[in-house]
């Protein structure tokens, strides 16, 4: 199925993913169907170190249906008790019908990310 024509949106949906980051860089935080018949507009990607001593280095990546991972984020060093804002509402971005985001961290469990996104049909 095609993703929706902006123009003619029947239901905007908001919605918010969370997920402790592992040192696998490539971990899928959030995925949008190859057939949702739907288009996510990413408002925000939060990073978050919850480690009060040390920073932890953070990468996140967009990946297009059947390609490789793009960095819309590598390796930002985010101090300890601190947030990084990788995109926010000014910088929004659409996950198309196959596309997805991930993320990965230099230590496990040091950082956690939030995505607050629209799911428009």
């Amino acid at each position: 199925m095609a993703a929706p024509n902006l123009v003619n949106v029947a239901t905007i949906t908001a919605k918010s993913v969370q997920a402790a980051l592992t040192t696998t860089l490539t971990t899928e935080i959030l995925a949008n169907a190859s057939s949702s018949g739907k288009v996510f507009k990413i408002n925000n990607i939060i990073i978050a170190n919850i480690d009060g001593s040390s920073a932890v280095d953070v990468s996140v990546f967009i990946t297009k249906s059947g390609g490789s991972p793009i960095a819309i984020a590598s390796t930002i060093s985010t101090p300890a008790d601190a947030t990084l804002v990788v995109i926010n509402k000014d910088s929004a971005l659409y996950l198309e019908e196959g596309d997805n985001i991930e993320a990965g961290a230099s230590a496990n469990s040091d950082a956690t990310i939030t995505i607050n996104y629209e799911e428009l049909s």
